[in-house]
């Protein structure tokens, strides 16, 4: 019996559960939200918020720490410069579980998890260059793309013309040929 064991199994060995939840702790901090399942999302929580509370203080001892379980350089950076800072004054709390109703395959209760109040400041800058950027290009895409199908279809057709007339001239000589060849024999 399991009695007075703390953590969930999540039916994964201890070297699977430790990959996986370093995976998803370095999601989380890399794009702020993740949907994960309710179960997951609670014991991710028992992860990554000890890291963010050594954030607060940038030493190297912290750094190689945290190191020893993300193993991601752009993450440790990014939770010393931003996350750490950003969290100085809050007591613990970091992150949010959202419920986000089932999932369609099994029916498992799903979970959205997301640092609170934490919004990076260079994907907000971003986001709004990217819409505009691929609003553009479908709309002339789907206008392209009717004029490409068109050119491309002439040239299909001469092409299969062409090929026939091809075939014939060679077709000829070889008759030749073959006629040739049995009358030198005799």
């Amino acid at each position: 019996m399991r009695h007075r064991k703390s953590g969930r199994q999540l039916n994964r060995n201890s070297s699977h559960r430790k990959a996986m939840f370093k995976n998803m702790a370095n999601s989380l901090i890399l794009h702020e939200t993740i949907k994960t399942t309710l179960p997951k999302a609670k014991e991710l929580r028992r992860v990554i918020e000890p890291l963010i509370t050594r954030a607060k203080a940038d030493s190297v001892a912290n750094r190689r720490h945290i190191f020893s379980k993300l193993r991601d350089d752009a993450m440790v950076a990014k939770l010393f410069t931003q996350l750490g800072p950003f969290y100085q004054d809050r007591p613990g709390g970091y992150i949010r579980i959202l419920k986000a109703g089932f999932r369609t395959g099994d029916k498992a209760p799903m979970a959205l998890v997301q640092l609170v109040d934490f919004e990076g400041q260079e994907e907000v800058v971003v986001a709004p260059k990217k819409e505009a950027k691929t609003e553009a290009p479908k709309k002339e895409a789907k206008t392209e793309a009717p004029k490409k199908e068109a050119k491309t279809e002439a040239p299909k057709k001469e092409a299969k013309t062409e090929a026939p007339k091809k075939e014939a001239k060679t077709e000829a000589p070889k008759k030749e040929a073959k006629t040739e060849a049995p009358k030198k024999e005799s």
